[in-house]
């Protein structure tokens, strides 16, 4: 697994279920909320700071997911995407990145077609048992409860740029 993580300069993440824990929340008004976990927007703001590119390939469509995109400096974003592999096959070109070089964090059937194009693919361990069969790497972390730091800290060991990046927060 180490060597299929060490290889990903782009790392890409669906949203509910990952980023989230997959819970939808509606106001009376008809507004979506959606709670998002403060150690996984670091993580992925320390493996982009490692030179590994960020995406997100993501079912719903959502300002709320457009606007922690945003914040997190997400490099593509993909909403709407109810065939994720014509997405995946998009963010390829866009990113100039072959699939060796990609990762993919998913948590329900519709993240299977892009699992199984990756180089590391991950679930959560919620996940439907099918799709874990389709993981190389299954959190011990929930989605939305540090799951996606988790993969960002496993990714940056298995390249060798973890102790840097926690180094400014030891010294």
């Amino acid at each position: 697994m180490t060597d299929m993580a060490k290889a990903v300069r782009l790392m890409i993440f669906d949203v509910d279920g990952v980023m989230t824990d997959g819970s939808l929340y509606y106001t009376d008004a008809g507004e979506e909320l959606k709670a998002f976990n403060s150690l996984d927007g670091h993580g992925l703001k320390m493996l982009r700071a490692t030179g590994v590119k960020l995406a997100i390939i993501t079912g719903r469509t959502s300002k709320l997911v457009e606007k922690r995109a945003k914040d997190l400096g997400v490099d593509y974003l993909y909403q709407g995407a109810h065939d994720k592999r014509a997405s995946y096959e998009d963010l390829l070109l866009a990113a100039g990145v072959s699939k060796d070089a990609c990762g993919y964090m998913g948590d329900d059937v519709i993240d299977i077609p892009v699992m199984r194009r990756v180089a590391f693919a991950v679930a959560v361990p919620d996940s439907p048992e099918l799709v874990r069969k389709h993981a190389h790497y299954i959190t011990g972390s929930p989605g939305g409860r540090g799951a996606v730091r988790e993969v960002c800290e496993y990714l940056m060991q298995a390249q060798g740029t973890l102790d840097a990046a926690m180094a400014p927060y030891l010294a």
